[in-house]
C-alpha cells in the first residue's frame, strides 16, 4: 500500500513574486514551526530583464522585514520626485501639472521583476521552504486537508493551499472560482531606454489621448517606459523599424534627456481589469494576479500583490501560533473581508483615472487639469494621497508597517 502524502500546513501554487514572498513571510515568522510548499513549472529564463516594477512604502518595508530588501536594493532605483502631465503627444513643452518630492523616504523604488522573484527564491531557499517543480492539475478541498494533483501524477496534501499563480490561476479555475472584468482598447508597449543626461530619480507620467506614457528611472541613465496605446495603433508602431519607432518614442519623450536609443528589446501586453468574485473558497486563499488584475496607470499590480500577502501572511501565522487551524473558514472569511474592498477602491478607482484621462475631450481636460493644479496647491492632500499609494497606514497589516507577525 502506498504511502500516504505528506501534509504541509501551507502549499503556494505559483513561483512569482506574491507566492514566493508569501512563503518567505510565513517560514520568517514561524521557522520550524511551519511546513511550507511551493509548486511553480519553472520559466525559462528571459533574454534580459524588462518588465519592471514601482515598490511602495509599504512593501518596501514587508520585504525588508522578511530579509529581502538588501539584495533587491542593490539593484533598484528610488524615486525621488514626480511629475504628472496632462498633454498632446506634439506638444513642444508639457509643463506639470502635479509634482510629487521625496521628503524623508523615497516615493517609491523601481526595480526589475527578475530582480524581486530572484531575491525572494533565495530567501525561500535559505528559508527552508520546499520547491516543488510542477503544475496543479486537480483540486479536492476536504474536510481537514486539501488535495493537489501534479501534472506527473504526485499529490500533495495541505491543511491550506494558496493561489498565486497568476491572471489565468489553473488552481482558482479548479476550485470554480468566477471572475468579473473586461478588456481596455489598450496595449502597454514596455522597453528600457537609454538617454544622455542623468534623471535624477524623477519619474514622469504624461496623460496623452490614447493613455499613459509613464517614463520610469533605472539605475545609471536608463529609464523603463510603460507606453499605453490603442491596440491598433500599439499593432502598427511595433511593426515599426527600431529608428522609426525610436522617432515615435522622442515625440512622447520630450527632449530634456537628451539624445535616447533603445536599451532592450520591446515588448506589448494587452491590459485588462479582472477581479475574483472570491478570493477564498475551501481551504484555498487567492493572492496577487490570481485575486485582480489593475490597470497599471499607478503602477499598483505588485503593490496590491504584497497587500495580499502581508494581510494573509497575519491571518496564517496568528491562527498557527495558537494551534489552529490556517485553512479553517473563519480565518479565510477574515482574510476575504479585509483585502475584498481595499482591491475593489483600488482597482475601479484606477480603472476610473483611466478613462478619465485616455481622451482629449476639451471640457474634460479643463476639469481635470484644474483638478490636478488644485491638489498639486494643498500639501496635506499630496502626503495623503502618497499615503494611500504606500499602503503603510495605521489600519494596514503589520508587515506593511515594518512590524513583526
Amino acid at each position: 500500500m502506498a504511502e500516504p502524502a505528506p501534509i504541509f500546513d501551507v502549499v503556494i501554487a505559483g513561483g512569482g513574486a506574491s507566492g514566493l514572498a508569501l512563503a518567505a513571510a510565513i517560514k520568517q515568522a514561524m521557522g520550524q514551526g511551519a511546513s511550507v510548499a511551493l509548486v511553480d513549472p519553472g520559466a525559462p529564463a528571459s533574454a534580459s530583464p524588462l518588465r519592471t516594477a514601482a515598490i511602495a512604502d509599504g512593501p518596501h518595508r514587508l520585504l525588508e522585514h522578511i530579509g529581502a530588501w538588501a539584495a533587491i536594493e542593490r539593484k533598484a532605483q528610488p524615486i525621488l520626485s514626480m511629475a504628472i502631465m496632462d498633454g498632446d503627444v506634439r506638444d513642444a513643452v508639457r509643463l506639470p501639472h502635479l509634482n510629487f518630492a521625496a521628503k524623508d523616504q523615497a516615493l517609491a523604488h523601481m526595480a526589475f521583476n527578475d530582480d524581486i522573484v530572484g531575491a525572494l527564491s533565495a530567501l525561500c531557499d535559505q528559508l527552508g521552504v520546499k520547491h516543488i517543480t510542477g503544475s496543479v492539475a486537480h483540486w479536492v478541498a476536504g474536510k481537514h486537508v486539501a488535495e493537489l494533483g501534479l501534472s506527473d501524477g504526485r499529490v500533495l496534501r495541505a491543511r491550506l493551499a494558496v493561489a498565486a499563480d497568476g491572471a489565468r490561476s489553473k488552481l482558482s479555475r479548479l476550485a470554480d472560482i468566477q471572475t468579473i472584468g473586461w478588456d481596455y482598447d489598450q496595449t502597454g508597449i514596455v522597453a528600457t531606454v537609454a538617454h544622455e543626461r542623468d534623471h535624477e530619480g524623477r519619474a514622469e507620467q504624461h496623460f496623452l489621448p490614447a493613455g499613459p506614457f509613464a517614463l520610469l528611472p533605472l539605475p545609471g541613465r536608463q529609464s523603463s517606459i510603460v507606453w499605453n496605446e490603442r491596440r491598433a495603433d500599439a499593432e502598427a508602431l511595433l511593426a515599426l523599424d527600431p529608428d522609426d519607432l525610436t522617432r515615435q518614442l522622442e515625440y512622447r519623450f520630450t527632449p530634456k534627456l537628451g539624445a535616447i536609443s533603445l536599451a532592450s528589446r520591446v515588448e506589448a501586453f494587452p491590459f485588462r481589469f479582472q477581479i475574483a468574485r472570491r478570493f477564498v473558497a475551501g481551504r484555498l486563499a487567492l493572492v496577487g494576479d490570481a485575486a485582480h488584475v489593475v490597470h497599471p496607470v499607478a503602477g499598483q499590480g505588485l503593490n496590491l500583490g504584497l497587500r495580499d500577502v502581508a494581510a494573509l501572511a497575519e491571518t496564517i501565522v496568528g491562527e498557527m501560533r495558537l494551534g489552529l487551524d490556517p485553512g479553517a473558514p473563519g480565518p479565510l472569511a477574515a482574510y476575504q473581508r479585509q483585502r475584498r474592498f481595499d482591491v475593489a477602491a483600488n482597482g475601479l478607482g484606477l480603472d476610473a483615472l483611466n478613462r478619465l484621462f485616455s481622451n482629449d475631450l476639451a471640457p474634460l481636460r479643463f476639469v481635470r487639469d484644474l483638478g490636478l493644479r488644485i491638489v498639486d496647491r494643498v500639501p496635506p492632500l499630496k502626503d495623503i494621497l502618497i499615503a494611500e499609494a504606500g499602503g503603510a497606514g495605521s489600519g494596514a497589516p503589520k508587515l506593511l508597517r515594518g512590524l513583526a507577525l
